[in-house]
């Protein structure tokens, strides 16, 4: 499944209004979450993000990483194009954060029990690093601290946190 592509421009500092014809079949199938590819200036982007509605209007966060990787500015006018999200948790998950809760299945199950905001929380905060090997060693401490009963994002990432 996936959209025509259309064209928008920043609604506010970190939103884009969507028309409902481009929403409306996503939400008529369920997929709250898409993929989205964001094209300027020949330079291309594909992220996650949610369909929210919010004061009538339907609206995709578009935040400020997002923007500087297209090299946009507040009066600029880009293209955008949805596709089905097919991942699993809604944000494609490091590689290597995957391989670590496949090696630990008690941290996977605490992992899996988290609501599915919260596993993309720590997605993204794995994701963030920029190096394998860094990704790799959060990924291990994360997966420690879940299994000590931390569940306070700020914590979970910090060596030697107590519960």
């Amino acid at each position: 499944m996936e959209s025509p592509i259309f064209e928008v421009t920043l609604s506010g500092i970190h939103s884009l209004v969507i028309p409902e014809n481009i929403v409306r079949p996503f939400l008529e199938k369920g997929h709250k979450r898409v993929r989205v590819r964001a094209s300027f200036d020949g330079r291309d982007i594909i992220f996650h993000g949610a369909l929210q509605k919010w004061r009538g209007q339907y609206v995709l966060t578009f935040g400020k990483s997002n923007q500087k990787a297209l090299g946009i500015f507040p009066n600029d006018y880009f293209q955008l194009q949805f596709f089905e999200d097919t991942s699993k948790y809604g944000v494609e998950i490091p590689e290597e954060l995957d391989a670590v809760l496949l090696s630990d299945y008690e941290a996977y199950k605490i992992f899996e029990s988290l609501t599915d905001g919260k596993k993309r929380g720590l997605i993204y905060m794995i994701a963030r690093y920029k190096t394998p090997q860094t990704r790799i060693d959060k990924s291990l401490l994360l997966c420690e601290n879940l299994k000590r009963g931390i569940r306070d994002a700020k914590e979970l990432l910090k060596s030697g946190s107590l519960p």
